[in-house]
């Protein structure tokens, strides 16, 4: 297999003329787009001859690189089984195992995916930016938490010194209460904490999934979009009030 290129600005695909974009090499050393070359194929598939765009040298479908092609058929993928999430080639299309999954062409499935993948992130986006100011609301009491943590050592110091129950008793009530609630405040701002960064971690890998879509990564976009639904989240978002169910 020749060895694939890089983007290159100078380099011109010689199908759409613009600048390469996942250059790949044919045997006879010309660049194109890799979509470029894809589409190229399905229309020369019918003749069943591959032939350069430019040069009409005979190459294989095997320069598209891997991911691209069927490790069991050696041939090209051409649909993403949303059942399996795997990619297939027209031989696996024909197989029973397949014949009641639900497929999508590749470049359908690409732009499907990228569309969902751009709705879950800005949907969790949203969701983060009520829990950050959720988490907010909560730091801007840290005189009520100071006076928390005083009376629990206040009380410490009393029963150090053997003081009496009568005694303990004159400490103001709210306090006595304000010390018994610590350890479950203290608790929840760890888990706003803890849902935020877990939250934007998940954010941002669908961001940067949708940007680098392609067939290659279909499997792994499946796999965020599964980790990443609203039922698999309840827990992290489990403070913010009920919103209408995400369709995505």
């Amino acid at each position: 297999m020749v060895p694939l290129h890089r983007d290159s600005q100078e380099d011109i695909c010689p199908i759409c003329l613009d600048p390469l974009k996942e250059a790949v090499s044919t045997d006879c050393r010309h660049l194109f787009c890799r979509m470029c070359l894809t589409q190229h194929m399905d229309k020369a598939s019918v003749s069943g001859v591959l032939s350069c765009p430019v040069c009409r040298k005979p190459y294989s479908e095997g320069v598209l690189g891997d991911g691209y092609v069927c490790y069991s058929h050696q041939k090209r993928v051409c649909s993403f089984c949303e059942t399996s999430r795997h990619l297939l080639c027209v031989e696996c299309l024909r197989s029973p195992e397949h014949q009641s999954h639900t497929e999508l062409s590749i470049e359908n499935a690409i732009s499907h995916y990228k569309e969902r993948l751009i709705r879950r992130s800005r949907k969790l986006r949203k969701d983060l930016g009520d829990l950050q100011r959720l988490k907010a609301q909560e730091e801007e009491m840290p005189h009520a938490l100071q006076v928390d943590w005083e009376s629990h050592r206040l009380r410490a110091e009393l029963q150090n010194q053997d003081q009496t129950k009568e005694q303990l008793k004159t400490l103001p009530q709210h306090w006595l209460d304000q010390q018994e609630d610590l350890p479950a405040e203290v608790a929840k701002m760890f888990n706003f904490s803890e849902a935020v960064t877990q939250l934007t971690i998940l954010a941002s890998d669908l961001e940067r999934t949708a940007r680098e879509l392609d067939a290659s990564t279909l499997k792994d976009a499946s796999d965020l979009l599964h980790r990443s639904a609203p039922q698999k989240l309840e827990g992290l978002l489990s403070h913010l009030p009920p919103s209408s169910p995400n369709l995505s």
